[in-house]
Order: structure tokens, then C-alpha cells, then sequence
């Protein structure tokens, strides 16, 4: 609401209720307050865009700053500085004149100067005979000072949104590479699915981001791919356990019994005396057994791995058993840490495991070590291969990138 009639001797804006009431504030500042003139300018300049201000704007209000001597602004100092505009227009690397009075008018409106008046609606000093200034008029820093907790309260909010705004554009950045790849692999595979229609909804989701997005548009179409990617991880899912179920289970047991070149559980024996004078306990016919991904996700995921299979290549979901067998010697797993893997979580996600030991083996103090842990976790439902397969394939897509 303005007054109407009354304007300031500068003659540039109607003065405000609300300019009215910020000068009123500028006296009411705590005694002895205290602030570092350049930190209040950074909280400022975070804040720009709350306040309504440009960049243009910052650079006047540092103009205005270097005009005033001292590194802290103090309640009881002298806060009026009275640059003329040429000496404003210098400091503020040769704006034009018009763009500088606009400016000030902004941060005038803004609530973080004051413009004191002089009966001539000039900017100078009085000072008494021993040279002190005595009064002065033409912007008063002292808004800056009164609001200085304000505004690290609102650059403190700045910071953290546009914090969340990056994380937000990484996980959304991540989430698309991870269902491209996903609907890439179920494609090459042959995964049974409408994939050509999966991959349509994932094409018409990234239409929709914008190309100036905002927080809620990144959140809102994240939780659309996050979605997305829960389902075709539950189809993949799905499909693995069909299609390892409809294996008849007494087959799986005479090829454990009667195969030692094909069997997991011939291969790497247990004796009583590594699983504590017990009688290892193998899985039976009814023990649910779930691939975590298609052989040929793991495979980009995990491609060291290929090397160590029969005659250096991964055919199947047995060749990879048989390569992890050596990786397991290798890494110095003992056979009873990986049967007790095989158990838990079945012997084709202790493949993968192995596998994925593998890829980050130089990262690992104690391979065996880490596979027990792996194993008493996914024991209690507390671990799955997922976000670990996701991890290194989106590693290695990124190391294949820099090396081509």
C-alpha cells in the first residue's frame, strides 16, 4: 500500500508503508551488534533470488560496501556511505547510469539499504571541527546489519534446496541409465515382456522433463522411473524364478549327486569339521532359488569374470557356477564361506557375488571375510544383489566411456 503523494528528495519511487517500517527497524538494532561486512554480502548474494534481486544488484550493494572503511559493520558506527554516482558507476565496472539508479531502487525495495535524505536531496558529509563526521546522507547500510541473521537464515534454505536439486538431477540421471540398461539387456536377452512397450513409457517420461526443470518436476518424474524400474526388476525377477522353477528339483539332485564336473556342491565339498562336526545341510527340492538380473546384465556388470570359465567365455548360468568355483580359490574364499552362500542364497547369486568380489577385489581387505557378511545379511533379508550389480554396471559403462 503506498502513502501516494510522497516521494523522496531523489525522485525516483512513491515511498512505502513497508519502506517505512524497515527504516523504523534500523533503529531498534541490539547495542553492540556486530557483523563482517563481506560475509552479510555472501549470505545476500545467496539469497538474490529471494530478495528479488539480479546480479547487477549484488554488484552495486558490493560497490556500496567498499565505500564503507571498515570490515565489520557495527551498531554503533557511522553506517551512512555517500558515494556520488560517477564514483558508484566506477566501482561498479561502468554500469550505465540508468541500470544503477534501477539497481538501488531494488535494493531499496528489497529491504537492504536506506536511502537518508538531505534537504537538497544531495549525498555528503558534515563534519565537526575536529573532522569526525558528524552526519551524513545517502544509503544507510544499517538494514544489512539489523537483517544479518535473516538473511544467513535464508541463504542457509538457498544453499540446501539447491543442494537438494543437484542430488535430485544426479538420482534422476542415474535412475534413466539404470532402466535404458535394464530394457537394453531384456531386449538382447530375449526376456519375455512387451519391452517395446516398456520402453515407449520410458521414452514419453523423459519427454516430460523440461528443459529448465524445477525441484518438484525432477521429484515427481523420479518417482515415475523409480517406479518403472521396480517393475521391470519384478518382471525380470519373476520370469528367473519361473523359469528356474519349471526345472524338475529331483534333476538338480542327481546331477548333484552324479556330476562333478557340472555340480556346485561336488565341486567345492565341506567337511563336518568346517561347518563344526555338522552335517552340511544343502539345499532341498523346496528351496527357493532367484536370479538377481539376465546373464547378460551380470556379464557387463561383471566381466572379469569371463575369463576364469570353461575355455574363457560364459555361456549360461553354469558356466558362470564353474568360473566362480576358480575366482573362489583364487580370492582365497574358503569352501565352506561359499557353500554357506550357495545355501543362502542360492548357488547362482553366489555366483554373482563372486563375481561382482571380483570386479572390486582391490578394494577388499579380506574377500572371505566380506562374502560371510554378504551371506549373514541376505540370511536376515537384509542384503540383495541388486544395487550391487546396478553399482558396477553403472561403473563400468562409465569406465568403457572415458577409455573409448
Amino acid at each position: 500500500m503506498q502513502t501516494g503523494s510522497v516521494t523522496t528528495p531523489f525522485g525516483r519511487r512513491p515511498m512505502t508503508l513497508a519502506l517505512v517500517k524497515r527504516q523504523v527497524a534500523t533503529n531498534d538494532i541490539k547495542a553492540g551488534k556486530t557483523v563482517e561486512k563481506w560475509k552479510v554480502f555472501r549470505d545476500a548474494s545467496e539469497a538474490r533470488e529471494e530478495l528479488g534481486l539480479q546480479s547487477n544488484s549484488l554488484a552495486v550493494l558490493d560497490a556500496l560496501l567498499s565505500f564503507y572503511p571498515e570490515n565489520e559493520l557495527r551498531q554503533d558506527a557511522q553506517l551512512v556511505v555517500f558515494p556520488s554516482n560517477a564514483q558508484l558507476i566506477l566501482r561498479a565496472h561502468g554500469m550505465a547510469g540508468a541500470t544503477l539508479r534501477r539497481h538501488l531502487a531494488l535494493l531499496v525495495d528489497a529491504g537492504l539499504i536506506v536511502r537518508k535524505d538531505s534537504a537538497n536531496g544531495k549525498r555528503y558529509a558534515r563534519k565537526n571541527g575536529a573532522g569526525e563526521i558528524e552526519n551524513a546522507f545517502g544509503f544507510d547500510l544499517s538494514p544489512i546489519l539489523a537483517r544479518s541473521e535473516e538473511l544467513a537464515v535464508i541463504a542457509q534454505k538457498v544453499v540446501a534446496a539447491r543442494s537438494a536439486f543437484r542430488k535430485a538431477k544426479e538420482n534422476l540421471t542415474i535412475c534413466r541409465r539404470d532402466v535404458r540398461k535394464l530394457i537394453t539387456a531384456a531386449i538382447e536377452e530375449g526376456a519375455d515382456g512387451d519391452w517395446m512397450a516398456i520402453e515407449a513409457m520410458y521414452i514419453d517420461l523423459v519427454a516430460c522433463i523440461p528443459r529448465s526443470p524445477t525441484l518438484a518436476d525432477v521429484a515427481s518424474i523420479l518417482d515415475e522411473l523409480e517406479l518403472l524400474r521396480e517393475e521391470i526388476l519384478n518382471l525380470l525377477d519373476t520370469q528367473s524364478n519361473s523359469e528356474f522353477n519349471s526345472t524338475n528339483a529331483a534333476h538338480i539332485e542327481q546331477h548333484t549327486q552324479n556330476s562333478k564336473s557340472e555340480s556346485l556342491h561336488e565341486l567345492e565339498p565341506s567337511s563336518e569339521k568346517e561347518q563344526g562336526g555338522k552335517p552340511s545341510q544343502r539345499r532341498g527340492p523346496d528351496t527357493e532359488t532367484r536370479k538377481a538380473f539376465p546373464l547378460g546384465v551380470v556379464l557387463k556388470a561383471c566381466p572379469q569374470i569371463i575369463d576364469y570359465g570353461p575355455a574363457g567365455a560364459v555361456g549360461g548360468w553354469r558356466d558362470l557356477m564353474s568360473a566362480a568355483i576358480v575366482v573362489r580359490s583364487m580370492l582365497g574364499v574358503s569352501p565352506s564361506a561359499y557353500q554357506e552362500a550357495c545355501e543362502t542364497m542360492g548357488p547362482e547369486n553366489a555366483a554373482v557375488a563372486i563375481a561382482c568380489i571380483l570386479e572390486r577385489a582391490g578394494h577388499i581387505n579380506s574377500a572371505g571375510g566380506y562374502l560371510r557378511d554378504l551371506t549373514n545379511r541376505a540370511g536376515r533379508g537384509e542384503f540383495s544383489l541388486g544395487p550391487m550389480v546396478m553399482a558396477l554396471l553403472r561403473l563400468n559403462g562409465e569406465a568403457g566411456k572415458r577409455s573409448a
